[in-house]
């Protein structure tokens, strides 16, 4: 375990609240994100001491057992036991017993005895129920044995793909003990086609006790990773909180790990080291990866046809869908380490959203693939509007979530470069693009409700934070509370009907969405729209409830400025009302009083700045305006798109000297860093600059 984890789980030990479910290493975890009180008292709510009779009735209709268990050496295994439904009975609520006969080939049930410590997983296939229960061997015979409960508790059906069970043929199975060495290729080859394996873990309480546990893990084949020196990584996706499995590995870093072969029976039973891992790059590039941990075998035991159920497969979990793999982490990884460079991506669909809105879905063209967008950013790219054209930098939001594993910007038709993507691109086209940039993004997982409003083709970032929302919500079992107010002119402009009424299917109540249509012709009110007009401060006073919100809206100048307006006369704090405005016009906001540093003044006399990368100089004045001006008025071409600092593409260097800005800029910055679209010289102590130099 590193050095940093072993302070954690020593820390883990103090402040348990007297009577906890949980031990000091599932504690911390839980504290680390800010849920140890809500799960403290849920905890002493479903965790019991016997088991209710709805628990007992489970167990005895289940083929097989899932059971961890810990050997003479302290090392854990993980094992299958198997039987006709009631092999396992339950004659009172504080009792389990398990009717199998011993196999002298199973590590984790070889040398267990009266008093060893036992958990037990029911899980049934078929309908994704699972149960969990963990005690202490009463009773050890040649023909099973009897366990004291110590806690039951009940989990949820993630990421457990369906299956359908039937016994193997008379003779199809002949359970044979194979100590391994290390992974070889079959092994390897389990592992890494692998949708389910269960783990064990332990921990040795400060009482004496020592609980043992018996876990679930599935996602999509591939989602455990292995290296060349045979150390397993696997993602930890969202789940119960209960961090039973993880905060055991914090107290004692050691599990046992059981992958099965559901076709031919073949079990594979390693034991080993393990570590938790809560920061790595790897998180990131991993979809639905919440944290990682680290599993190095040190003794692998193979038994072929030794579960004698066979398993046809019937579905995906749909928590398991919306997971990744480690292919895809790689390739995200790899697209990351090429930075902010211009990279090719074709156009694999375009799709008329209205009658004005187009959609273009872009994938990578070469084996690195997409750094995954925050949902609300934007995508810088670059265009050719005409053979004779220079290169025209433009960003376009993407109406994509991150989840999605694609890029899709969705842009109306004007302006030139939007009439060239209209008119001149098709499916296999190539478009220059660089990362997503941007800070107009919604987090998920606050439980503020949201309120996101869009005029016009500014239903593009909303969508993308929508998609987002419904997204977490199912994968994390809460979708945030969510309203959208969507204004379009007419009801053939408005685009992602379908998609809109979808996402608010998904979200099963969390989110509501009102359509607003100025020209209702041929449009019938209730079907085609909720209200007739643009979105107004009287609509939101009509339709919101009393209620703490985060404000989020995109669209033209006017509109967002008006909105903002009237909700800051309503007291809404400036920090709760996010935007991002089409054009170079940017929002005019009022601080709240209590808000942190303004911005400089200005500079109100000539400024040398110097341009270091190009070697030229220039005299700034505060008739030149902007730097990028007095950039392209001394013969450079710097990149840039908005022109109003909110998409971050002339972001530039400060070598010496400061700058300002007529108004903060939406585009978050590096205290070196200027948006040179909107920036100014900036006043030095009150005292004219002597000088700005620029990475230019």
């Amino acid at each position: 375990m590193s050095i940093l984890l072993a302070r954690f789980a020593m820390r883990s030990n103090d402040e348990i609240p007297a009577g906890s479910p949980f031990h000091g290493g599932e504690i911390a975890l839980q504290r680390k994100l800010g849920v140890a009180d809500r799960m403290d008292m849920f905890g002493r709510r479903v965790i019991r001491d016997h088991m209710p009779e709805q628990h007992r009735d489970f167990f005895e209709q289940l083929p097989f057992l899932v059971a961890g268990t810990v050997d003479a050496s302290g090392d854990v295994w993980a094992t299958l036991l198997a039987g006709e439904p009631g092999f396992a009975h339950s004659p009172d609520p504080r009792q389990l017993t398990i009717a199998v006969s011993r196999d002298s080939g199973d590590p984790a049930m070889d040398g267990q005895l009266q008093g060893s410590a036992i958990g037990i997983l029911g899980i049934e296939l078929n309908t994704r129920r699972r149960n969990r229960m963990n005690g202490a061997i009463t009773l050890m015979g040649e023909d099973g044995f009897s366990i004291a409960v110590e806690h039951s508790f009940g989990n949820c059906p993630q990421y457990i793909q369906t299956r359908n069970r039937h016994m193997a043929e008379r003779g199809d199975h002949a359970p044979a003990a194979e100590r391994l060495s290390g992974l070889d290729d079959a092994a390897r080859v389990v592992i890494e086609g692998a949708d389910t394996f269960f783990v064990a873990s332990y921990v040795d309480l400060p009482d004496g006790r020592r609980q043992v546990d018996a876990s679930h893990r599935g996602g999509k084949p591939g989602f455990v990773r292995i290296d060349a020196q045979g150390k397993l990584t696997i993602p930890d996706f969202a789940g119960n909180l209960h961090f039973n499995t993880l905060g055991n590995f914090l107290r004692e870093p050691r599990a046992g790990l059981v992958f099965v072969d559901f076709e031919s029976g073949d079990i594979l039973q390693l034991t080993g080291d393990a570590e938790v891992i809560l920061d790595s790059p790897d998180i990131a590039a991993f979809q639905g990866a919440e944290r990682l941990w680290t599993f190095v075998p040190r003794k692998i035991v193979r038994r072929k046809a030794a579960f004698p159920l066979r398993f046809d497969f019937l579905d995906w979990s749909p928590n398991s869908l919306m997971t990744g793999d480690w292919e895809q982490a790689e390739q995200r990884r790899k697209a990351a380490e090429r930075g902010s460079a211009w990279r090719p991506l074709r156009v694999a669909k375009i799709v008329d959203e209205s009658s004005v809105i187009r959609s273009f879905h872009l994938e990578p063209t070469d084996d690195a693939g997409l750094i995954a967008n925050l949902a609300g950013q934007h995508l810088p790219i670059r265009v050719q509007p005409g053979p004779e054209a220079k290169g025209v930098i433009r960003t376009y939001t993407l109406s994509s979530a991150p989840s999605d594993g694609a890029y899709r910007i969705s842009v109306k038709r004007e302006g030139l470069v939007s009439k060239h993507l209209h008119d001149s691109i098709a499916v296999g086209s190539l478009i220059e693009a660089r990362p997503p940039a941007g800070s107009f993004t919604i987090d998920a997982a606050e439980h503020r409700p949201a309120v996101l409003m869009a005029a016009g083709v500014g239903i593009t970032p909303i969508l993308a934070m929508l998609r987002h929302v419904v997204y977490e919500g199912l994968r994390t079992r809460r979708v945030r509370p969510t309203t959208v107010f969507y204004a379009a002119r007419t009801k053939a402009e408005r685009a992602f009907d379908q998609e809109l009424r979808n996402l608010a299917e998904l979200a099963g109540g969390a989110v509501r969405i009102v359509r607003l249509l100025e020209d209702t012709a041929d449009a019938l009110r209730g079907t085609d729209y909720e209200v007739s007009g643009r979105i107004d401060m009287d609509l939101l006073r009509g339709t919101l409830g009393f209620d703490d919100y985060d404000f989020l809206m995109c669209g033209p100048p006017p509109f967002m400025q008006a909105i903002y307006d009237g909700l800051r006369d309503l007291n809404v704090a400036d920090g709760r009302i996010h935007a991002e405005a089409f054009g170079p016009a940017s929002l005019q906001r009022k601080a709240d009083q209590a808000a942190g540093a303004t911005l400089p003044p200005a500079a109100s006399g000539p400024v040398p700045v110097a341009f270091a990368t190009s070697g030229k100089e220039a005299r700034w004045t505060p008739e030149a305006g902007t730097l990028l001006e007095l950039a392209e008025a001394r013969g450079l071409s710097p990149e840039f798109s908005c022109r109003g600092g909110s998409c971050g593409t002339c972001k530039t260097r400060i070598i010496a000297g400061a700058v300002t800005y007529p108004s903060q800029p939406a585009f978050a910055l590096a205290d070196d860093e200027a948006l040179i679209c909107c920036a100014v010289p900036a006043e030095a102590d009150g005292r004219q600059p002597d000088r700005l130099i620029l990475d230019l």
